[in-house]
């Protein structure tokens, strides 16, 4: 899954949008003191984090911020590092995290790359933000894309392994 660049057809104006992207080094540290944690929004494309994250959901993410076995983060590809990815860091191991999919049967994650440096990671992600589907107009179904489109992603089980 990666991040991409949405429009403002989904209620966020333009510029107010930004391809996730490595943030200044000196404005994520802080310098000590409780810095501003830059935030962006990028886009999920592809089926990887099923049923967590769909194809097309948008996402609140937040950078500079630690990393905890189960969180879902935004990496840059070890093997293609301008292709950024969304995953689930499973676990804390020598040289980096263990990532996977939550869908077990797309592929894509340290079962096939091995451990990402943590240098890697760039980003937590905090919401997902899933937009309205053309086809739902009716009261019921705006009543009940209302209640689940913006949720926190949370972490996962604390039984989630790396295999």
């Amino acid at each position: 899954m990666y991040g991409a660049e949405r429009g403002a057809r989904d209620g966020v104006p333009e510029e107010d949008r930004e391809v996730a992207e490595v943030p200044e080094r000196g404005r994520v540290s802080g310098g000590g003191r409780a810095g501003r944690r830059p935030l962006r929004v990028v886009e999920v494309t592809g089926p990887s984090m099923v049923p967590t994250l769909y194809h097309g959901d948008l996402l609140l993410v937040q950078y500079g911020v630690p990393v905890r076995p189960g969180d879902v983060v935004i990496l840059r590809h070890p093997f293609q590092q301008d292709l950024l990815v969304v995953k689930r860091a499973t676990e804390r191991r020598p040289g980096g995290w263990w990532v996977r999919g939550d869908n077990t049967f797309a592929g894509g994650d340290s079962t096939d790359y091995g451990v990402v440096p943590a240098e890697l990671v760039l980003a937590r992600v905090r919401a997902r933000y899933r937009p309205l589907a053309k086809g739902q107009r009716s009261v019921t179904a705006v009543v009940g894309w209302a209640l689940s489109a913006l949720r926190p992603v949370r972490s996962a089980s604390s039984r989630l392994r790396a295999r």
